[in-house]
């Protein structure tokens, strides 16, 4: 395949995928031709390659490096790329047009629009997100999800160099901000030609709607604040999660906490994650039922889940909604010695937590997590996050993704639970230090009944039965008779009745 046939295959496939229209083929050859620094052109016969999107644009990117219009770094690459993926999107303000005609028909054809866009864009790096690990494992809390994150690109060090090199921008502000929209992109920050947003007005202010570029599960999308602020969880946050369930039922959505530990990895941006997708702890069934006095007309119960959830459901929105902020604040400034829950350290704050809506008919439903953040000399880490002897898999902040039940896992768990493989079978391996007590205990527990079939899967279950350690860390309230006993002592400071 030469240079042309590549810029006419992909144009094909732009139009093949609805990019644009047979009518837009010339002008955006010519625009990704002017890109390559290519001046004439030579009409070619199509070839017998059934190369991607993403495939296409790689030979492109080779061109550009070969020719040396570019450097081979991860940087330039990713910037070309998207500015040539820019050539077949229209302006932000079309696809609005488009995305809230058909979402006044449906949401979902509204969503199912905008998601096969940020696709074909190559936005969602799909090639990427097909690398990952992914399964799912059974246990008494219903199927976890576990990902072995691979899909995230390696800077080598010629990349890394150029970012030192580069002058410290605050444009945009961070990777969440509006100003994202069509940037460029430069060393050190992602280029964005290629990404656009929908408009959207939550408790009375613009908000954006996106999907991520690096999908952990089904149409996993990105809510953000116009303004540029911290996360903060408060009575507005409850109101724009139900609102915007409201508005997109067939999603689900949440916010990580706001708090360093138990937050997520952006704090400096108010922003929520949503969906298609229902985790497992959706579908965990009610522990302990109660009613909150001051709100008779909500259901209200303790789930059953390794880490301390309360759901509310109703058919009420603004009850909900006053009843999430009268447990947020009454969590705030809640203490338990016993249990090693202590509200503040002198004027800073440890209690918070990750609400997570969802729509289930007529009824709304809101799961509020119950999150602690402090730290001690025993767990310099945190009380309330993955111990040290589970950190050889993941030790991390566990966030809103895992709260819900998703294991988002290191890149360095391929190899390394291949070489743990290894050395169940009795094979020559190369075991890191911090595996090695681990793959000694399983080496006992399953003596003579590992084989190459099943090494694979063992490992598997393993690694998820850490993962719900992992969770289980987190809880504040624990999973057995005095942890359950102290989560109902909190539970009746809320002004309730047992069920």
């Amino acid at each position: 395949m030469n240079i042309y046939q590549a810029v006419n295959e992909l144009v094909a496939r732009a139009v093949a995928v609805q990019l644009i229209t047979r009518e837009d083929t010339v002008y955006a050859r010519n625009r990704i031709l002017h890109l390559l620094k290519i001046d004439d052109f030579q009409e070619t016969e199509g070839t017998d390659s059934e190369g991607s999107i993403p495939e296409l644009l790689d030979f492109l990117v080779g061109y550009a490096c070969d020719h040396k219009l570019i450097e081979d770094v991860f940087d330039q690459r990713d910037i070309l790329s998207s500015q040539i993926m820019d050539c077949f999107i229209t302006l932000p303000s079309v696809i609005n047009e488009r995305f809230y005609a058909k979402f006044s028909r449906n949401p979902q054809e509204a969503t199912d629009y905008f998601y096969a866009l940020s696709q074909y864009s190559n936005y969602i790096q799909t090639r990427q997100i097909a690398r990952n690990i992914n399964y799912k494992a059974a246990t008494e809390y219903g199927e976890l999800d576990i990902t072995i994150n691979l899909s995230k690109p390696e800077k080598n060090p010629k990349d890394i160099a150029r970012e030192k090199l580069m002058k410290s921008s605050n444009y945009p502000r961070c990777l969440l901000c509006v100003e994202n929209e069509g940037y460029a992109g430069r060393a050190g920050h992602p280029a964005r030609a290629n990404h656009r947003l929908i408009r959207l007005r939550l408790g009375g202010e613009p908000w954006y709607f996106q999907y991520s570029p690096y999908v952990y599960y089904n149409e996993h999308c990105i809510v953000l604040a116009g303004e540029h602020r911290d996360m903060k969880i408060d009575r507005q946050t409850m109101e724009r999660l139900l609102l915007f369930v409201d508005f997109m039922p067939h999603y689900f959505v949440g916010s990580n906490a706001d708090l360093p530990i138990v937050g997520g990895s952006i704090l400096s941006h108010d922003h929520y994650q949503g969906g298609r997708y229902e985790f497992a702890m959706a579908k965990a069934a009610d522990e302990y039922r109660f009613m909150l006095r001051d709100f008779p007309l909500l259901e209200s119960a303790i789930v059953k889940w390794p880490m301390s959830v309360i759901r509310l459901r109703g058919e009420h929105m603004a009850d909900i909604v006053s009843a999430a902020d009268h447990i947020l604040a009454k969590w705030r400034a809640y203490s338990d010695e016993a249990a090693h829950i202590r509200a503040y350290t002198q004027d800073t704050p440890h209690n918070t937590i990750t609400p997570i809506a969802r729509k289930r008919g007529k009824m709304w439903e809101l799961d509020l997590v119950l999150r602690n953040n402090r730290t001690t000399e025993e767990h310099p880490m945190g009380i309330f996050h993955p111990h040290e002897d589970v950190q050889h898999i993941k030790k991390e902040n566990i966030g809103l993704i895992e709260v819900m039940g998703l294991a988002v896992l290191p890149a360095r768990l391929e190899w390394e639970l291949k070489e743990v493989e290894h050395f169940l079978l009795g094979r020559e391996h190369r075991v890191a230090d911090y595996h090695l007590a681990w793959a000694e205990e399983l080496a006992q527990r399953y003596k003579g009944t590992v084989t190459p079939d099943n090494a694979e899967a063992i490992v598997r279950r393993e690694v998820a039965a850490k993962f719900l350690r992992v969770l289980e860390d987190a809880g504040v309230f624990k999973r057995n008779e005095a942890g359950m006993a102290a989560f109902k002592q909190f539970i009746a400071t809320l002004g309730t009745e047992g069920c």
